[in-house]
């Protein structure tokens, strides 16, 4: 499959005129052929549009239709083969083994959709009877969830596919039957078009509307901006920083019909070293958190990027075998040179902060966009006094907090804004101390891991991959998972709907064959 630069708008390519850019390898710092066209707003109104008309027809095809063309453009993405993986590894710096293992994720999100709206709970199917002898009498009252609307999904620096054009978000939206307009990533543009054309193929294959689907390419943020506001646009996903997303929640706050905006942008993903564990294991535990820290050379949004334990020899332990681990740590190419950039500010503002020392690094760094990994240490104190202590450092770099007991290392786990996550180190005699940190943790963070490291989101049916803010923009929520699909549905209630005009989810017969609540009871198919 050629790529051509062009935009995907419905069923046509066009190839942008609001200026050219060229994906850049962040291994060389070298461009990388075609150039790519800019859209303008003329463009993004085109893409909303035809998503508008094509949702009320989308939005009422059968599940069996949506499952077939969300596993059409599974099987499209994986008969790309290696043309795939070489463009997402020339334009992320990441290695083949990591994208084949992101490709086999992004597969098995469309899968596990396909299957969550063949089952049919995620419509919540639920009816009432009428009780006309009641007094006040009771009408017939009759619940489904329904599709939102288009919905604007912006792509993911960090993962290419698993977060990108057909990642999580454009999975759960067209899931439930929303079309999508995807604005793609800057830095992997090659990699976004080989994807959307795919579903574009999909789109034709499976004979639903062309607007069901559409890329946009812009190199800046108007286009961004000018797809939040525009008014077809029901919802938005994105995967980002903290600054990106508080402007969509802007703009999408400031609109005519503001839209709910499902923004995952920052988290240091707390790891609590509980006494017992950490004196059982701390070298073991030391060498384990340095191989987290470094995966993905940092890159991922659970990067376990703060460490708390009690001061002593046992948390000495753990330091001094992370920091020699970490000695042995390559440096790794980052996704382009503007993160590059952020994260080598970052550890410079660590280093300078008093009260902070630095306590471990990795290998020098020898490419343009590689990261030498670096390992921080100060005291509790020292921490609730500086709010930039909690800012994220996207990238292989964490913090260890030294607390003088366990009211302090509470007193820390209050402090802390919303995350991710948060971990657990316990053996079976911290369960007391971990009992007293739950409740507050529960408060702060979407996942509450033990003896375990937060760097692995499984795609399945119980995970939450969310939290309070600023971890992400709406804690309710959550982007990985089966549950994602809710973001994009809302409730709509039939008052004595006449039996002909009920959709086939609440009919008498159940002819979906649906699991419904009916009065009160779970009946079963």
């Amino acid at each position: 499959m050629n790529i051509t630069g062009e935009m995907l708008i419905g069923q046509s390519a066009i190839k942008g005129q609001e200026g050219t850019f060229q994906a850049i390898n962040p291994a060389t710092n070298e461009k990388i052929t075609p150039d790519f066209g800019a859209g303008t707003q003329t463009n993004v109104d085109q893409a909303c549009t035809l998503a508008q008309q094509a949702f009320d027809t989308y939005r009422e095809t059968t599940q069996e239709q949506r499952a077939s063309f969300l596993e059409e453009i599974a099987t499209g993405i994986l008969a790309l083969g290696p043309q795939l993986i070489e463009r997402a590894t020339q334009e992320s710096g990441l290695p083949t083994a990591r994208l084949e293992g992101e490709r086999a994720r992004t597969v098995g999100q469309l899968r596990l959709f396909a299957k969550v709206i063949r089952d049919g709970h995620y419509l919540n199917a639920t009816l009432d009877s009428a009780l006309p002898e009641r007094t006040p009498p009771r009408s017939d009252l009759r619940l489904r969830k329904i599709a939102l609307g288009p919905v604007a999904v912006f792509g993911a620096s960090n993962f290419p596919l698993a977060f990108s054009v057909a990642g999580g978000d454009t999975a759960a939206a067209l899931a439930a039957g929303c079309p999508v307009v995807v604005k793609a990533h800057s830095a992997h543009p090659g990699t976004s078009e080989l994807v959307g054309r795919v579903i574009q193929q999909a789109v034709a294959t499976c004979k639903l509307p062309e607007g069901v689907f559409s890329l946009i390419i812009g190199n800046g943020n108007a286009v961004g901006q000018a797809l939040v506001s525009h008014p077809a646009i029901k919802a938005v996903g994105f995967t980002g920083s903290r600054q990106g997303g508080l402007a969509l929640m802007r703009a999408a706050a400031q609109r005519r019909e503001p839209i709910p905006v499902y923004a995952e942008m920052s988290s240091i993903n707390p790891m609590f070293l509980l006494p017992n564990a950490l004196a059982a294991r701390a070298a073991q535990i030391g060498s384990a958190f340095v191989d987290s820290l470094t995966m993905g050379v940092g890159q991922f949004c659970t990067n376990p990027g703060l460490v708390i334990g009690l001061a002593g020899e046992h948390l000495a332990q753990f330091q001094e075998a992370a920091s020699n681990a970490l000695k042995a740590k390559a440096a790794g190419t980052m996704l382009t040179p503007g993160i590059h950039s952020a994260y080598v500010s970052g550890v410079e503002r660590m280093r300078a902060i008093a009260g902070v020392e630095s306590v471990g690094q990795g290998l020098a760094a020898t490419g343009p966009c590689a990261a030498q990994a670096a390992l921080f240490a100060t005291d509790a104190a020292t921490f609730l006094a500086s709010e930039q202590l909690e800012d994220e450092i996207f990238g292989p770099s964490s913090l260890i907090v030294a607390c003088k007991n366990e009211d302090e290392m509470r007193a820390v786990a209050e402090h802390l804004a919303g995350q991710l996550t948060a971990t657990l180190q316990l053996d079976a005699t911290d369960h007391a101390l971990a009992k007293k940190l739950l409740p507050t943790l529960e408060r702060k963070a979407g996942r509450i891991l033990v003896n375990g490291f937060p760097t692995g989101v499984e795609v399945s049916y119980a995970m939450v991959h969310g939290g309070p803010f600023p971890a992400t923009s709406d804690s309710r929520s959550t982007s990985v998972g089966a549950s994602a699909i809710d973001r994009f549905l809302r409730p709509v209630c039939y008052q004595d709907l006449p039996a002909d005009l009920l959709p086939a989810a609440l009919q008498d017969g159940n002819p979906l064959g649906l699991s419904r609540l009916v009065d009160g009871a779970l009946l079963a198919t």
